[in-house]
């Protein structure tokens, strides 16, 4: 789809004066869905630096999950020839809006900032087109945490799980406490969510890779993926009855409250925590999900610029961009968010012992080939092939499902075009 840009203009017949004609402040329109608490925290910092700079912003929120309804909204005004200034896309999505000739080329202010010097290269190449600049990360998140009650651990006289033996221990004294073991919200994305953290702590590394980034057949239906789902099997019996449909900060929330003691879920659950007023490693904790401390399944927030024709816009367009990758906004955004800086030399000052064990952690995964891309969260394959696989952890969540069968079914959605 090729677009043209809908302009707005202004009537002035009969309101020129002798003091001239007023002109309105150059706007951004951000379709995002950063709509949570500690989110819309976030990104209500980056709208205040946008009004410092004197560009007017024009909020776009879409609320739901991993960014499905964004999606939609987002094709739907893209089809109608009128995409937002920016949006919130990642991954292997850039690409794919890239290839409809959609997105705007910000190099100039990538240049400026020196992006290059700054930025991972297993960063800066997802933001990039046709080795261009069409994006700017806000924010690296870690996937394969285990958020932890440790209030919840003691009354039920359980130890912190460093491995699933020991979180099935938990999670049974727990249970026998009264209280739910394991806090979930019956989506898909966070059904995969759970699923690629357990593929994780069962195969490792080099598994994960194999299977769940480059779909290698052999990996998808052998021993290790049967035993992967079954373990996804057993933890369904800790989740409870009233799950589905369950948005992941209301799973979060009975954590927080002291109603369940776990969640799987990415670093964007601290940022809860924090609006909550909670102290890591005193109200909660935070620890590598069973089986993963030394790897790190990474999802990555940014804001892909569309074109955009109004030479006010474009200017506009660039100032955004430089925003967010200021030290001023990556700081903010990140300490709000329960997410690290993409960008290199921020401070750690004001973060927190989850923030800087997620950052030593990155770092070390990074060296040790462990640093990998999260399939539930859209940067390990394109839609079609994640969405097929999606499909199918969901059906093995919600039905009664063979481990055997659900191997099976995977490898045939790996295929799907």
């Amino acid at each position: 789809m090729k677009i043209k840009q809908i302009k707005f203009f202004l009537a002035a017949a009969g309101l020129v004066t002798l003091a001239g004609v007023a002109q309105a402040a150059p706007q951004v329109e951000v379709l995002h869905y950063w709509t949570s608490g500690g989110e819309a925290k976030s990104i209500a910092e980056l709208k205040k630096m946008m009004e410092a700079k004197g560009v007017v912003w024009k909020d776009f929120a879409v609320a739901g999950g991993a960014g499905e309804n964004a999606t939609t909204a987002l094709k739907a005004r893209v089809i109608a020839n009128s995409p937002p200034t920016a949006a919130q896309i990642k991954g292997p999505a850039i690409q794919e809006w890239g290839n409809e000739g959609v997105l705007a080329n910000i190099d100039s202010a990538a240049t400026a900032g020196k992006w290059d010097s700054l930025l991972p290269p297993v960063i800066s190449n997802v933001m990039k087109y046709k080795g261009h600049y069409v994006a700017a990360p806000v924010n690296v998140h870690r996937v394969n945490w285990l958020w932890i009650n440790p209030a919840v651990l003691a009354k039920a006289g359980a130890k912190t799980p460093t491995n699933f033996d020991e979180f099935f221990a938990a999670a049974d004294k727990i249970k026998k406490a009264g209280l739910v073991a394991v806090a979930h919200g019956g989506q898909p994305w966070q059904d995969t969510t759970i699923f690629e953290t357990v593929v994780l702590g069962v195969g490792g590394a080099d598994f994960y890779n194999k299977s769940l980034v480059k779909l290698d057949p052999a990996s998808l239906t052998g021993p290790t993926m049967i035993k992967s789902f079954e373990t996804l099997a057993k933890i369904k019996t800790y989740i409870d009855k009233d799950a589905a449909g369950r948005d992941w900060n209301l799973a979060t929330a009975m954590v927080i409250n002291g109603k369940a003691g776990m969640q799987f879920m990415g670093d964007w659950a601290k940022g809860e925590f924090t609006a909550a007023g909670k102290v890591a490693g005193k109200d909660f904790l935070c620890v590598a999900a069973p089986g993963t401390e030394k790897s790190f399944t990474f999802n990555i927030d940014s804001l892909a610029m569309f074109t955009v024709k109004n030479p006010e816009e474009q200017k506009a367009q660039l100032t955004l961009a430089s925003a967010v990758m200021s030290p001023e906004f990556q700081e903010v955004f990140n300490l709000n968010k329960g997410s690290i800086p993409a960008r290199a030399n921020i401070a750690r000052t004001k973060f927190d012992s989850c923030a800087t064990k997620s950052m030593d952690d990155m770092a070390a995964s990074n060296k040790g080939n462990a640093l990998l891309p999260s399939l539930a969260h859209g940067m390990a394959l394109d839609s079609a092939k994640a969405g097929a696989i999606q499909d199918v952890v969901a059906k093995f969540m919600n039905s009664t499902m063979t481990p055997q069968a659900a191997v099976q079914a995977l490898a045939k959605a790996a295929k799907t075009q």
